[in-house]
């Protein structure tokens, strides 16, 4: 007998057919599988649903209040006095730390008429007592200007840092 043995009610096939039928067939059963991890999610997000992952989305959702309504006292009370902040950039000129944070936010809000902010947060990190959060927000608000009130808005992708201190998640860096 020549050729290859194949059992009876097999369909003739190559080599290579039927190992990309197995693999076909293998995937079609085990992708659905591949989700079902059991890491819970936060509802809404792709994020694991831990303590720490929540406690600093309730951070993230209180400054976004916050800002809103425009209390420069509530947003820093969900910063650490030791916020730093270097804006993305080399030049030292545009750093911001806790206290001039302190002086600039009230005057900053004083501007503003109307604040509508959007925050999603796309992925937490924490690592021990330092967490980032990467966020994408959307803004919407009215300027005073020297000619009138002006609509802004602005959108963008940026991190959140953290940092736990006494056991409250606090941020440290990225407003």
């Amino acid at each position: 007998m020549s050729g290859s043995l194949r059992p009876t009610g097999v369909p003739s096939m190559n080599r290579r057919s039927f190992a990309s039928s197995v693999v076909a067939v293998a995937l079609a059963v085990l992708t659905p599988l591949a989700g079902c991890t059991g890491a819970k999610r936060i509802p809404g997000t792709e994020i694991r649903d831990t303590p720490d992952a929540r406690a600093i989305v309730a951070v993230i959702d209180s400054y976004r209040q916050a800002a809103e309504r425009r209390d420069a006292a509530g947003v820093l009370a969900l910063v650490s006095e030791s916020y730093f902040d270097d804006a993305g950039t080399a030049d030292p000129s545009d750093d911001i730390d806790y206290l001039q944070l302190k002086q600039r936010l009230p005057e900053h809000f004083r501007k503003l008429s109307a604040v509508r902010l959007n925050i999603g947060v796309r992925e937490i990190e924490v690592k021990g007592e330092r967490a980032i959060a990467n966020v994408f927000y959307d803004g919407h608000y009215r300027v005073s200007t020297a000619s009138g009130e002006a609509s802004k808005s602005t959108s963008d992708v940026s991190q959140m840092h953290f940092v736990r201190e006494f056991g409250t998640w606090k941020i440290v860096s990225g407003l």
